[in-house]
């Protein structure tokens, strides 16, 4: 009736004809330890290549965004004398390198006046954004919306710069050159920008003295820090298309600074 009752005492058990392998365990255990084992070394290969083919393109393209913040006081006095006024720096231009990890990296900012930042274009950009609503208002002409689009439109310049110069490096075959440091050098020129917009603040002719000197100043800071990333850094060597090139960065710095330095909400005017 049950088929499930457990043995009777008396009852004979049949005999189980169960006869151990001698080989089938050696060979189970063999077997699963040689798979085992080449799947995880294999895995563990390919994971590590992934890993590191990752974390190369990251500091090759993106770098650390910690190593663009950090300046002192010192640093900061000194990078707007270079950038503000380039051709009163006797010093050199190329950055200063140090030992990582068996391999050459570059210093940071506090520690290299040459090296790029992102504390000095953020707080460039943020100040022209003030000095530009501060032009509005002093014209009757401020209000939140007019604010927001002067912030998309520096912000759109801040993109052009840097697409500029990325196209130069993709131009040369070479475009190593991290993108966070092509970041800072492009927003380098709100430095500028904020002595145009002051002028338009200012009275009299002001405007018409401070742009085109602080134009000319930046055009001379960006030619002569993109001479040394090509020179130095991304390692081209054709000296005929630089100076062609260097020649357009300067050059570019007109439209750009006569574009945001007149402080509108229009895009062209």
């Amino acid at each position: 009736m049950y088929n499930n009752v457990g043995p009777q005492p008396g009852v004979p058990r049949p005999p189980t004809n169960s006869q151990p392998n001698p080989f089938g365990n050696s060979f189970y255990g063999a077997g699963s330890g040689l798979i085992k084992g080449g799947l995880g070394a294999y895995g563990g290969k390919i994971l590590g290549s992934s890993s590191e083919y990752v974390q190369s393109n990251i500091s090759r393209y993106f770098s650390d965004p910690q190593y663009y913040f950090q300046v002192n006081d010192h640093y900061v006095r000194n990078k707007l004398k270079v950038v503000l006024f380039p051709f009163l720096h006797r010093g050199h231009w190329t950055r200063i390198t140090e030992p990582v990890g068996g391999r050459l990296s570059y210093k940071p900012p506090i520690y290299d006046i040459n090296a790029p930042d992102l504390y000095i274009p953020f707080m460039a950009f943020g100040t022209y954004v003030v000095l530009a609503g501060l032009s509005l208002g002093l014209n009757g002409k401020f209000s939140p919306e007019a604010l927001n689009w002067l912030f998309v439109k520096g912000l759109l310049g801040w993109f052009m710069q840097v697409a500029l110069l990325k196209m130069i490096f993709l131009s040369l075959g070479n475009g190593e050159a991290p993108l966070l440091d092509i970041v800072a050098y492009a927003g380098y020129t709100f430095t500028g920008m904020c002595f145009a917009v002051l002028g338009k603040i200012l009275p009299g002719y002001s405007y018409y003295i401070l742009m085109p000197c602080s134009c000319l100043c930046m055009g001379i800071f960006m030619v002569k820090t993109m001479k040394r990333v090509l020179f130095a850094e991304v390692r081209s060597f054709d000296s005929s298309r630089h100076s062609y090139l260097l020649l357009l960065i300067g050059l570019v710095q007109l439209p750009f600074f006569a574009w945001l330095g007149n402080v509108s909400v229009n895009w062209f005017l």
